[in-house]
């Protein structure tokens, strides 16, 4: 009998009790240990210690142990006990473990015994298996056991073949550690670092199986005279040594535990310290310090991420000027790049190099970066408004320099924009970006490192879309803009973020045009009403004299606030509740026109909803930007207005037709003089506060505001205030089994927009969107995802039917032969017949699906193709699957076009979506290690309401398994994707419970990462 008669395709069980480090990285890296070890096939993974791999019929019980010992030598080096696999010359297995390990194999065979097979490598299978004593215990030395198994001589159990490994008997049961509970910090426990650092050298020798990093940093008190212990955090760090003032310290005079290096008694005064640690980059999966993307070496610091590289104080108000010095193999990692300059380089012994570098500036250790690797680079200069000439690179690898021209013009018009409207100039002699892709964030603003997200730099007009475009040229802004908001002036803690966040991302809007984000992030918009309220000259007032006053500080709101008004002679009563009361206001404006003493009245009113931890709310400073306008559909000049006692005349060089309201009590008045006719308001223009508002304009105001509101913030606004009005009756109607009629006046509202040739193209495709369905659940007391998504199905097929004429119109006059340019003419020429295609699309008619198909076929650039294939995926069929098998074959070899074909499937509202995406993950082009395809599948399977939300709870236990899978991976993603449980109350009380059940499940999960723990019991607590 032959070998492949006798042996039926065989499973290997691999367990450990070493979970918390070798176990997780089984999971972690299977893939890519499988990847090198053909024919062997994943199959499945139960928990950290339980892995299934199918080994094909050919194979023999050897093999397979052969397998899982190569495969196991993959995590050598763990720090925390690893294995050691080799092949002896008569091709026997010698496995050495350092730590305790129980290790089976299992062969399920047909057979009763095995038959004796001649085999190159089964028949001599001798396994002399050693062990080593712990390395702290006493007597550590190699031993020889007794040889352990040959194929022969298995032992058979049943129809099992079992093949035992341990180096002491097994447990009865294996558990894994219980989770220590993270401990939730807050605003008042803040308190400032007892040693500041004043220089930090650090030296990374960069290997394959590890790297040593070295620190050296001069310390001073916070306080002088006062010696507190020093407390430095660390993160899977194997401490070499430590030395203090050059003596090396003794084991008594420091603790080490999982989080903490503490010295009890450090000298008095002025120190310095050297700690020499051991880390590991190819086994670093959670991409949050010095880790291995793809065969480079990159960082990630932001926000704690610098105590996985060494013990350090890795908190924002610790700031330093560093030194860096890299070493590494000169064929492997010709490209060693850092912060700052670069001050020297050469060559060393062994065919490695080395670079040193220097950031002149101080700043936190989680601006820290440093990137090894083969990457070729764009480079460019910029001359400065003082005429300095910087250097620009881009470095990525070589096959993609192509793709960064757009990057490199984005980085230039925002250096240009920053010195032109704040005066900020680069203050370095070089600037880098780097493209990896594999990074959590989009991007990380490291000082004159920038790290980017593959997909939000790399663009060419066939594989990105009008979006990947404007994306990569406000991301690109918006980490340059981050030298000064956030690098040179940086935030005191985390609860500080939207002093560099908010102002960095109010600084990007501004810079690239802030009419239509459709979500707006409160920390830019608080921002934004500075602006609103001191103008563009006061603003830049309020910038400078922050600039002067903290440059290369970290401070809090209550510090730029003070800066603000400072420099602008002004209070703003209130105004600081936006850092520290949570919750959208939400505002209420009753109108009334007095025709006798042509007056207008505006009365306001705000109410804050409770939270939990606040359920008292005190009244908010709110900037209310008005424009009254005519009956003609004109603005009405503003003369004065009325409040509080005081008549206050409005007055400019010209006639004034927009006033900034200050909005400062629970309810106030405001009177508007010398208005001869009733008008209609115009409110928050510009969207100058983020709130919410609850007007008294009737239908007929907003249809008015919709034809004629010179704010085109406002006109859009009024068209969506229709919208969610008619969506949220109709959802009324669809609850009580009501039959479902489009309002005829809002059809006409939308036809005399399309057929409007004085409006902007891009304005258009905006104003006859419809709102997202979770923009109607938000209004809702009890969100019901069936109901929305049945509506704005129903209006949206009913347009297309009503309009269909005029959308076919707008898709033929839009379609254009030209090359691709991106510039706003082109964008909204785009924009508009994209969205008028896909209205047509819904109607699932054989014309419509021919155009469709037509224009995925003669399509020159992905936004176009991308739009065709959206609109022929809406309606579930073969054209559909067609389609998407097309496209896959066209483009998968550009991994940021399939994760853009992940996430059109993922965020698909075909019933049932869920066990399509449960199939994808399994595709040959998905990877759970990769953030941005978990982001396109994952977080995109959440971004469709009716299929996440879905009744039988199938959405909600998909992402409860894969949110615990992930979190042994890459705990930061992990706990972006735990953060779609945390609205979980505003659903009904079937799906509360379902959510709820997967809530409680994730938290009580062993060794849970505290990143997924902070969101997961939040989100049950609130």
């Amino acid at each position: 009998m032959s070998l492949t008669q006798c042996i039926a395709p065989l499973s290997v069980t691999i367990e450990t009790r070493f979970i918390l480090n070798l176990g997780k990285k089984i999971m972690h890296r299977l893939s890519d240990a499988l990847s090198s070890a053909a024919p062997f096939k994943f199959k499945s993974f139960k928990n950290w210690r339980h892995v299934l791999v199918d080994v094909p019929a050919h194979n023999s019980p050897s093999d397979s142990v052969f397998f899982a010992m190569k495969f196991l030598e993959f995590y050598d080096g763990a720090g925390h006990g690893s294995l050691k696999t080799c092949i002896t010359a008569d091709r026997s297995i010698e496995l050495r473990a350092e730590a305790l390990y129980y290790i089976t194999f299992h062969t399920e065979n047909k057979y009763q015994s095995l038959p004796s097979c001649s085999s190159k490598r089964s028949s001599s299978v001798k396994n002399c298996f050693s062990y080593r004593a712990d390395s702290r215990k006493e007597g550590s030395r190699w031993i020889r056991s007794q040889p352990f198994l040959s194929v022969n001589s298995a032992k058979l159990i049943g129809k099992r073949t079992s093949c035992s490994v341990a180096t002491e008997p097994p447990p009865a049961a294996t558990e894994e550690p219980e989770m220590d509970t993270p401990k939730e910090i807050f605003l008042k426990d803040y308190k400032k670092p007892d040693y500041f650092f004043d220089k930090v050298d650090l030296q990374f020798q960069l290997g394959e199986e590890k790297t040593i990093v070295t620190s050296k940093i001069v310390l001073s008190p916070g306080v002088e005279g006062i010696t507190a212990p020093l407390v430095l955090h660390g993160c899977d760090l194997k401490l070499l040594s430590i030395k203090v003032n050059g003596t090396e310290l003794k084991g008594e005079e420091y603790a080490v535990n999982s989080c903490h290096l503490t010295l009890s008694t450090p000298p008095a005064g002025v120190f310095n310290l050297e700690i020499v640690t051991e880390i590991y980059p190819q086994l670093n999966t959670s991409l949050e310090g010095l880790y291995k993307s793809t065969s480079n070496f990159c960082t990630q610091c932001e926000a704690e991420g610098f105590r996985k590289i060494t013990y350090f104080q890795d908190r924002p108000d610790v700031m330093a000027k560093y030194t860096c010095r890299i070493e590494a193999d000169k064929a492997l990692y010709p490209v060693l790049l850092s912060n700052g300059n670069l001050i020297e380089q050469g060559d060393l012994e062994g065919g490695k190099h080395y670079a040193l570098w220097e950031d002149p500036f101080k700043k936190p250790s989680y601006l820290f970066a440093l990137v090894a690797g083969q990457l070729g680079c764009r480079e460019d200069s910029f001359v400065t408004c003082s005429g300095r000439n910087v250097t620009l690179r881009i470095w990525t690898p070589a096959q993609d320099l192509p793709k960064t021209a757009h990057a490199m013009y984005s980085l230039k018009a925002a250096m240009k924009w920053d010195e032109e409207v704040f005066g900020l100039e680069y203050d370095l002699d070089l600037f880098n970006i780097v493209v990896v892709p594999d990074f959590n964030m989009g991007a990380m603003e490291n000082k004159s490192l920038n790290i980017f997200q593959s997909r939000l730099v790399l663009a060419s007009p066939e594989t990105a879309t009008d979006g990947d475009y404007a994306a990569i040229l406000g991301v690109v802004g918006h980490e340059y803009f981050h030298n000064w908001t956030g690098n040179r002036v940086t935030c005191r803690d985390w609860f500080q973020l939207t002093l560099k966040e908010g102002l960095t991302v109010f600084r990007d809007l501004y810079c690239h045009g802030m009419c239509f984000h459709a979500v707006y992030e409160k920390g830019a918009e608080v921002v934004r009403m500075y602006k609103t309220m001191f103008g563009a000259s006061g603003f830049r007032k309020g910038m400078n004299l922050y600039f002067q006053r903290h440059d290369g500080q970290a401070v809090t709101c209550e510090d730029f606030y003070a800066a603000m008004c400072d420099a602008n002679n002004a209070q703003l009563p209130n105004f600081l509740q936006w850092y520290s009361q949570a919750g959208t206001p939400t505002v209420k404006v009753a109108s009334s026109y007095d025709p006798s003493s042509q007056t207008f009245s505006l009365k306001l009113s705000q109410e804050v909803p409770p939270t939990p931890s606040q359920p008292a709310k005190e009244p908010m400073f709110i900037p209310v930007a008005v424009g009254l306008v005519d009956s003609t559909g004109q603005d009405m000049p503003l003369t004065s207005v009325y409040s509080d006692g005081t008549l206050q005349t409005l007055s400019s060089d010209g006639p004034v037709f927009t006033t900034v309201l200050q909005f400062k009590k629970k309810e106030e008045e405001f009177i508007f003089k010398n208005v001869p006719e009733k008008p209609v308001p115009s409110l928050l223009r510009g969207y100058s506060a983020p709130v919410r508002l609850d007007s008294d304009l009737s239908e007929s105001d907003l249809f008015f505001l919709l034809a004629n509101d010179s704010d085109e913030f406002n006109r859009w606004e009024a068209g969506q205030v229709l919208a969610r009005k008619l969506m949220l009756s109709l959802v009324a109607d669809f609850q009580q089994q009501k039959t479902l009629v489009l309002n005829p006046k809002f059809v006409d509202g939308l036809r005399s927009i399309l057929r409007n040739s004085s409006l902007d193209k891009e304005f258009i495709a905006k104003a006859i969107t419809l709102p997202g369905q979770g923009e109607i659940m938000d209004m809702m007391a009890v969100a019901d995802p069936d109901a929305v998504h049945a509506v704005r199905n129903f209006i949206k097929k009913e347009l297309a039917l009503q309009l269909k004429d005029d959308l076919l119109a707008a898709v033929t006059s839009n379609r254009s032969s030209e090359a691709y340019t991106f510039n706003h003419d082109s964008m909204a020429r785009r924009a508009l017949k994209n969205t008028c295609l896909a209205y047509l699309a819904s109607l699932d008619e054989a014309d419509v699906t021919e155009l469709a198909l037509l224009e995925y076929k003669t399509a020159t650039n992905m936004t176009e193709q991308f739009a065709a294939l959206a609109a022929l995926s809406q309606n579930p069929g073969q054209v559909r699957d067609d389609a998407l098998l097309d496209f896959y074959n066209q483009w998968q070899d550009e991994y940021l076009v399939v994760s853009k074909w992940f996430a059109l499937q993922s965020t698909s509202d075909i019933p049932g979506n869920v066990a399509n995406v449960q199939k994808l993950l399994s595709h040959p082009a998905f990877d759970m290690r990769n953030p941005n395809k978990v982001y396109s599948l994952i977080g995109g399977f959440c971004g469709s309401p009716v299929n996440f939300h879905a009744k039988d709870g199938s959405g909600y236990k998909f992402l409860g398994e894969v949110v615990l899978q992930l979190d042994k991976i890459n705990p930061q993603v992990a706990s972006r994707m735990v953060s779609a449980f945390s609205r979980w109350r505003r659903y009904d009380e079937t799906r509360q419970a379902l959510a709820k059940a997967q809530l409680e499940m994730i938290v009580s999960a062993n060794g849970l990462s505290e990143n997924v723990y902070e969101i997961a019991s939040k989100s049950l607590a609130d």
